[in-house]
């Protein structure tokens, strides 16, 4: 079937093509009976708009670039499934660029980002240093920002506050006399390791007590199970937290070799709730955290910075809420 073109609907509606690129793309210039003649031909016709060539007219793209790292599909896919839905209701494109450790380098991605001419840019990744960051804010582009709590020129961000959130917790178990608390770095998460262990310090030294139970994971342990059954051979803690549901299970696998039980010898706290959580025997204890609701917010705050006249606007922090989800992890 031959596809509609901008041509074919002028010669039906018997108008120049700039007339209907007017009609198209929402001029008051054209009124009365020429607009719904136009408008009619274009219903009957089936015409569909070229998002490129509105575009170009517009000075814009209607696209919007997301960046997402490859790891955490699981979560990420709900974080996504909110910002297209919010980007359908007010009809923008979405252009996905993945990060994978060692084969797609930021640097690159933002370079390709540049050259696409998209209208703004949201992230999810906290592996975005603070110099990339300002590599796309001289271009002048609406920036949000998804986990990372920052602000600034053009700059805005949607983030669950994960600092307080692992705080809380932590000052919880220290006011039932539970003190061995550890936290299992995520070496995929740099931002998100960061904020639980301040979480946890701030928590011990509102208590006049030190925290010093920061795991780190060895460069040369490929995965956090392997590294987990050689950790418990000389190692017992009466909390372990970890931020995501593989590495909350590998501590889970690696504690029934060791014959520790769970939760009655050590609980197990993960931080990012997944379906994986609760088909884990036992179930892990987390955070309900709503993914969904960040992806959805984060479009919905790039459409308002699009809207703002107003260039180089300072950009706001929107704090979501997070829900402990006690599970048989832990007691």
């Amino acid at each position: 079937m031959k596809r509609v073109t901008i041509y074919d609907v002028a010669k039906e509606a018997d108008v120049s093509l700039a007339t209907v690129s007017r009609v198209i793309n929402g001029s008051e210039v054209v009124k009365g009976a020429t607009k719904e003649k136009v408008e009619a031909a274009i219903k009957k016709m089936g015409y569909k708009p070229n998002a490129i060539a509105q575009g170009l007219a517009l000075q814009k793209t209607t696209t919007i670039a997301l960046v997402i790292p490859e790891a955490s599909y699981t979560y990420t896919g709900q974080i996504i499934n909110g910002l297209l839905d919010v980007a359908k209701i007010y009809k923008y494109n979405i252009m996905i660029h993945t990060t994978t450790e060692g084969i797609s380098e930021i640097n690159e991605i933002i370079e390709n980002i540049i050259k696409s001419r998209v209208d703004g840019v949201i992230i999810y990744n906290d592996r975005l240093e603070q110099d990339e960051l300002a590599a796309l804010t001289n271009y002048n582009m609406p920036i949000v920002v998804i986990g990372n709590r920052m602000s600034g020129s053009n700059v805005s961000s949607v983030f669950i506050d994960i600092k307080a959130a692992i705080c809380e917790l932590v000052t919880k178990y220290l006011e039932t006399g539970i003190k061995d608390v550890a936290i299992l770095q995520d070496r995929k998460h740099k931002y998100i390791s960061e904020q639980m262990e301040l979480g946890a310090k701030e928590a011990y030294e509102a208590k006049g007590l030190k925290f010093d139970n920061y795991i780190k994971i060895d460069a040369s342990y490929r995965t956090s199970f392997d590294f987990c059954k050689h950790y418990l051979n000389d190692h017992r803690h009466e909390v372990m937290i970890a931020n995501r549901d593989s590495q909350a299970i590998a501590i889970s696998n690696a504690s029934k070799e060791h014959e520790i039980k769970v939760p009655e010898e050590m609980e197990i706290v993960c931080v990012l709730d997944t379906k994986y959580n609760t088909m884990a025997r036992p179930q892990i204890s987390s955070f309900a955290i709503p993914s969904y609701d960040l992806g959805a917010v984060a479009m919905r705050v790039m459409t308002k910075m699009l809207a703002e006249e107003e260039e180089n606007a300072q950009g706001s922090e929107i704090e979501l809420s997070y829900l402990f989800t006690p599970r048989q992890s832990t007691k």
